[in-house]
């Protein structure tokens, strides 16, 4: 399943995945609600870039 992805897709995908849970880890267990909208923004931001250069490669 994971040989159709490159290896930077994968690292960028761990990276989305690490920033989702230090996200959280500061919502519930610090109580930093700025902080952690600010950080649990940026995941969907850099997948959106991510697909988005993929599309532009394939063309």
């Amino acid at each position: 399943m994971f040989n159709k992805f490159k290896k930077s897709e994968l690292f960028i995908l761990f990276v989305v995945i690490c920033l989702i849970f230090i996200s959280e880890y500061l919502y519930l267990v610090e109580n930093n609600f700025r902080k952690a909208i600010f950080i649990g923004l940026w995941p969907p931001t850099i997948v959106g870039l991510l697909i988005f250069f993929n599309l532009k490669l394939k063309k």
